[in-house]
């Protein structure tokens, strides 16, 4: 079985579908949130778009303190947003192209002021990055369908891919 292959589709999969939701990312929005205790939306895109660059970090460590960690480019508009997309996934797709099957084995680890909180093989950590991507770019579909905005397609039609 070719790991890195199927991380690398999956990876190239989950971009062009998250491209189509910043696609649609409204401008003049960026302090939107639905709830008080939600991330505003430009918190959200940006950490998704700062999710695709996981893969090289987690090749190159073995942990990442999240106390320390918070340095998620803030994008201020649609454009800088896409930027930011296509340069984090360029730089997973190269290190995943480089990396070996046996790059995937070390433990990784998840960390927070020096304490463990979770730890998974560097494929883990991986496939966990990717299931982030689809967990926050679903949480960017309820914003947009509370702004009345279109929702793209992820794993098959939309509902407004539909008419019913």
């Amino acid at each position: 079985m070719d790991t890195l292959k199927q991380l690398r589709d999956e990876l190239t999969y989950e971009y062009t579908v998250t491209k189509k939701f910043f696609d649609k990312y409204p401008e003049g929005k960026n302090n939107y949130a639905p709830h008080e205790k939600s991330m505003k939306m430009i918190d959200l895109v940006s950490h998704i778009a700062a999710i695709f660059g996981w893969p090289p970090a987690i090749l190159n460590t073995s942990e990442l303190d999240i106390s320390e960690a918070d340095k998620t480019e803030k994008t201020a508009n649609k454009a800088q947003l896409k930027s930011v997309l296509d340069q984090e996934f360029k730089a997973s797709l190269a290190a995943l192209e480089q990396a070996s099957e046996s790059d995937l084995e070390p433990k990784w680890a998840l960390t927070m002021d020096g304490q463990k909180l979770m730890e998974w093989s560097k494929y883990g950590a991986i496939r966990h990055g990717l299931n982030q991507i689809t967990h926050h770019r679903a949480q960017l579909g309820v914003y947009y369908r509370l702004l009345d905005i279109s929702v793209p397609a992820s794993y098959g039609p939309s509902a407004d891919d539909q008419s019913f």
